[in-house]
């Protein structure tokens, strides 16, 4: 096919390209949709699905557990931090599976205010864009017909938004299941299926919430039994019945340009915290990225452009990190001529020192003056907005980075340059402006996106 009709017909198609989807939320943090969305995503896997994980909101944690349960990669999706023509493009990678599966973070209305309204960056706001219904797992410990309350409330708040059924989590008896699906039934709540109350499907959590999959001593078998505890307590096919196509538009991808063309890349248990779409970008853009490992004492390629060093858990590693003499030798030496950029747990180690949670200090690179503390915990959370002072690496002054911080340490001493002026969701300045001094970089922020102009 050729000219006008031809083109016109492939738009056609382009916007024929669907795939069923739905997102698994709650009314809250702690309710088990995590356990609830690793079960399904194994057990449709079972099933013969290729199923597509997604994550919305800011999360480092999650995705790699849906990896491991789904056999495919996990994105994150987040309507706060990102634009339409990104989100369409991370979308994408659902192309070749069956059926999307997306878990929703905190509870299902829960966001940032954006000009007065609520729930911006929500997990509603990333269900409604894609068009995805929402099953809303429920705990229902502590209450029975109550429990029919709290979903028609959220089937309530947002007209706009699809509530195809609830998920009752920690059921006491056959007794309470009866009492709970009452409600359900009386306020027009369809119930997908109940799960008994069970104290071994927990995954194990530390400050900043589930251990790393990579540290789960036995994660498949974990992952098995989530699989089989939803097979018996979960009309799966009934669940897919309800998924709803999003319309997969064919596009130009959007990702962030690489911040250097030859990157080292930190990656181990105490580095982990980097972003798929992000990696995805820059191995797009032509980008070559070169991991290494600092607990295995491994000096970055002395041929990197840029050694970028993710958050992570340094602080449970910090006397390991101090002595890898080879680590710490190759880059400072690398700091002397080129690049080098930490984020969250990685800038920490740029710093002069680490104070763990018993009051031990840890030598640090030095690259940085910044002392940093477990002993004196501070929670640091939320959405953040960040204009560099200066250019560095890619960014200039001109440039809006949207990203998020998450951490418990304080900062004792930031002496050097500001490199970030640094806001949060409602436009209030923060102090945490991260650090520069020569070629060497380091911030609590972690890069989401780039605000597009």
């Amino acid at each position: 096919m050729t000219g006008v009709i031809g083109r016109q017909m492939r738009g056609v198609l382009s916007v024929m390209k669907k795939h069923r989807g739905l997102l698994i939320s709650a009314p809250s943090s702690g309710t088990g949709k995590t356990t609830v969305t690793l079960g399904l995503l194994r057990a449709l896997r079972n099933r013969g699905f290729t199923v597509q994980p997604f994550k919305s909101g800011p999360d480092y944690i999650d995705p790699a557990f849906h990896r491991f349960a789904a056999g495919r990669p996990s994105f994150n999706l987040d309507t706060w931090a990102m634009g339409s023509g990104s989100l369409r493009s991370i979308e994408q990678k659902a192309l070749g599976s069956d059926i999307i599966v997306a878990e929703g973070s905190m509870g299902l209305y829960d966001g940032v205010l954006k000009q007065g309204v609520t729930g911006f960056g929500s997990s509603a706001e990333t269900a409604m864009f894609f068009g995805w219904p929402v099953i809303l797992v429920i705990d229902v410990s502590g209450q029975a017909q109550s429990a029919a309350a709290t979903a028609l409330g959220h089937l309530h708040y947002n007209s706009e938004l699809s509530l195809a059924g609830v998920i009752l989590n920690r059921v006491a008896s056959p007794r309470h299941e009866r009492y709970v699906r009452r409600g359900m039934e009386e306020a027009g709540i369809n119930v997908l299926g109940a799960l008994p109350r069970r104290g071994d499907l927990v995954l194990p959590e530390r400050h900043l919430g589930l251990v790393q999959a990579v540290e789960h001593e036995d994660l498949d078998k974990a992952i098995v039994d989530y699989a089989n505890f939803v097979e018996d307590h979960i009309d799966i096919a009934k669940l897919v019945e309800l998924a709803k196509s999003s319309q997969l538009l064919e596009h130009e991808d959007q990702f962030m340009e690489p911040p250097a063309q030859r990157i080292a890349l930190a990656q181990d248990e105490a580095f982990s915290f980097t972003y798929p779409h992000l990696l995805e970008g820059w191995h797009k853009a032509g980008a070559e990225i070169y991991p290494f490992s600092p607990l295995d004492d491994q000096s970055p390629d002395q041929f990197a452009d840029l050694v970028w060093l993710p958050g992570g858990y340094p602080e449970l590693h910090a006397a390991k990190i101090a002595g890898a003499d080879r680590f710490l030798t190759g880059l400072r030496d690398h700091a002397k001529t080129k690049f080098v950029h930490g984020e969250c747990g990685g800038y920490m180690v740029l710093g002069k020192c680490l104070v763990d949670k018993d009051g031990v200090s840890h030598q640090m690179a030095d690259l940085l003056g910044l002392v940093t503390s477990y002993e004196k915990r501070k929670f640091n959370l939320g959405y953040r907005k960040a204009f560099p002072k200066s250019p560095f690496l890619k960014f200039d002054h001109s440039d809006c980075l949207r990203g998020h911080e998450f951490h418990y340490s304080s900062i004792l001493d930031q002496p050097d340059q500001p490199l970030l002026e640094i806001m949060d969701a409602d436009g209030n300045s923060l102090p945490q402006t991260g650090s520069r001094r020569g070629n060497v970089s380091g911030t609590f922020f972690h890069l989401i996106a780039k605000e597009t102009k």
